[in-house]
């Protein structure tokens, strides 16, 4: 099989489809497509297997040879996805020991001289490389004369402005995130049809369409739709907006763009070890990305991109390249996968960037205080077990371990929802009957419990669309996460093992103004405005720790603290913990079940410190 890899579910799937039709082919025979939880290929047909980087990564832990494969093609490698890193320092290994394997890195920008030099022959040599002429047409590029102090709405007035003065071609417009693109959307089409309304002779109709990754597959096949027809024979051609993340930088080619509108801006995901924290941030493109938008105006006929900041900014400000997702990700999952893919010496596995040997701590600490590593680093029969599911650590975990707790099909369902995007609607002007939908769902114990209440109803309810439609649901996330539980279940089926999953995301409720504080890194954070409780419990184990305006945590359950010491005993080893509150309550929670007081007793203090110092010890 020739396997091609992107870093993107929409690319994946888009791309399968169109190789498919060019080759008039039934898409999922000869030419397939397989992504996290959707699997298009029909074993012994298809010979071209369309993936994300992901997929194919997991194909590895099980067969460290890849066998299936003749060739193999990462494309896009320059959006250094934390999985194509991973996967070029797996296949380089790789190729020595596979002479027959023919390896294909595919690259938009100026990375390829990087590449190039990583994959080595032998020795110095170089491996080959080839430079494909693509047919671009000229693109003018303009820029403000001061920087704008709201881009987005700086954004939707320069589109207003092309479409009333420039000539006929479609708009690409960058955002960073789904509530960004629909609010623009709104915006921009009230606006246009007061235009049209005005003066019908000289403006004519436009088209908003939305693009990025959660919108419905056939949603997404709308902006390859036609612009609109003028509203009058004699009047002027209608006009298609295209407003996207950054997935329509590099990974889909739309037929008819014209003009490009960059405001500067995406959305990265960061993660500080030192805290344990993974945001989703905006922040600002890297030259490279910004070089990569324009190219977009360029594809039919000469274009025109309006950079929404100022040429000093571009010269001064921006970076050369976007930083490697390696360099900015919690590696926890990733460490898991190359442990079980054989690679045991991670300080010196070959990466293209090697990533601070703080992340790598952090990740090998927590799979060993789940059990997924023993203290020497190798894989447990757990660690091995979760492996198996395409989940973060925690989460398979959770699962594995809740038949012990007789849960099983409740934790089921739980992580189902968790691993879709977000089941709630509220749309701008029907918040407060959404508000009202979602108290009627909610569980005052917590929204873990709600989310399970909300798959219950709508299985009860014979997954009704029209049922999701009055209660302010998302039908497809659901049906997503219907899909996402059947496949886990049958993951579940072929293991008997038991096994308990966040007990390092717990926060405590401190002093008198009740705020809360995350465990050992003593965050200060707030419950999210989302959050279901009808209390605010004095322990919580969260989900999400969200940062906007303030730290906020997102998900969160009511628990027990004397859970917390039974069922992480070496998480939760108190004789090493400074004095604080958290650790009073957490003495008072332990001495009130006799069977913990001893343990945590004075009696005990310094066998356990003892002990704890020489895992540390090893461990470092």
């Amino acid at each position: 099989m020739v396997a091609c890899t992107q870093p993107r579910r929409v690319a994946a799937m888009s791309v399968a489809k169109r190789v498919a039709d060019e080759m008039d082919v039934q898409l999922g025979r000869q030419v397939g497509y397989s992504i996290r939880f959707e699997d298009m290929t029909e074993p012994g047909t298809t010979f071209l297997k369309y993936m994300t980087d992901g997929m194919l990564l997991r194909e590895a832990m099980n067969d460290p040879d890849l066998s299936r494969y003749s060739t193999i093609i990462l494309d896009e490698a320059h959006e250094r996805t934390l999985a194509t890193d991973i996967l070029m320092g797996i296949l380089k290994t790789l190729a020595h020991r596979r002479p027959d394997l023919k390896l294909i890195i595919m690259s938009a920008t100026l990375d390829a001289l990087k590449f190039q030099k990583y994959f080595a022959v032998s020795g110095d040599a170089p491996a080959p490389l080839f430079k494909v002429p693509g047919r671009t047409h000229p693109v003018e590029v303009f820029y403000t004369q001061e920087p704008e102090p709201d881009y987005v709405e700086a954004a939707i007035r320069t589109v207003l402005m092309i479409h009333r003065a420039e000539d006929p071609g479609d708009i690409l417009l960058f955002l960073t995130g789904e509530e960004e693109i629909e609010d623009a959307c709104r915006k921009i089409k009230l606006e246009a049809d007061d235009l049209v309304n005005s003066d019908p002779e000289s403006v004519g109709p436009i088209a908003c369409i939305p693009l990025y990754s959660s919108l419905p597959p056939q949603q997404q096949q709308r902006i390859f739709d036609p612009p609109p027809k003028a509203g009058s024979p004699d009047g002027p051609p209608g006009r298609k907006v295209v407003i996207s993340t950054n997935i329509a930088e590099t990974s889909l080619t739309i037929d008819g763009i014209v003009y490009v509108v960059d405001p500067g801006f995406s959305k990265q995901k960061v993660y500080n070890p030192r805290i344990r924290v993974e945001s989703l941030l905006v922040s600002p493109i890297s030259k490279a990305s910004a070089q990569q938008r324009a190219g977009r105006a360029g594809r039919t006929r000469p274009g025109k991109c309006f950079r929404l900041y100022t040429e000093k900014d571009f010269m001064s400000e921006l970076e050369e390249q976007t930083h490697p997702e390696i360099l900015r990700s919690n590696l926890a999952n990733t460490v898991l996968e190359l442990v079980k893919a054989g690679i045991k010496d991670l300080v010196k596995f070959d990466y293209v960037d090697a990533p601070a040997p703080e992340t790598l701590m952090r990740a090998l600490e927590l799979l060993n205080y789940l059990a997924a590593l023993d203290d020497d680093g190798n894989l447990t029969a757990l660690g091995n077990l979760m492996a198996e599911f395409p989940l973060d650590p925690q989460l398979s975990k959770m699962l594995i371990v809740s038949p012990e707790f007789k849960c099983s099909n409740e934790i089921l369902t739980i992580t189902a929802m968790l691993s879709v995007p977000n089941v709630w609607l509220r749309p701008n002007n029907q918040r407060k009957e959404a508000d009202a939908a979602k108290a009627l769902l909610t569980v005052p114990d917590g929204d873990h419990l709600t989310l399970l209440n909300v798959y219950n109803n709508y299985t009860q309810n014979k997954y009704e669309k029209n049922w999701t439609w009055n209660n302010y649901l998302s039908a497809r996330a659901l049906m997503q996460a219907d899909n996402v539980r059947e496949q886990l279940k049958r993951t579940m089926e072929r293991s008997e093992v038991l096994c308990c999953g966040f007990f390092m995301q717990v926060a405590h409720k401190e002093g008198e103004k009740g705020n809360y504080m995350t465990l050992k890194d003593n965050q200060a954070v707030e419950l999210h405005p989302s959050c279901g409780l009808d209390t605010k419990p004095e322990w919580v184990i969260f989900n999400e720790f969200v940062l906007t305006t303030r730290p906020y945590i997102r998900v969160v359950t009511d628990v027990r603290p004397d859970w917390l010491l039974e069922y992480a005993p070496l998480y939760f080893d108190l004789n090493n913990w400074p004095d604080s509150e958290t650790k009073r309550a957490l003495l008072k929670a332990g001495n009130k079940q006799g069977k913990f007081g001893a343990r945590f007793g004075q009696a005990e203090a310094s066998k356990e410190g003892e002990n704890s110092a020489k895992r540390r010890k090893k461990n470092k």
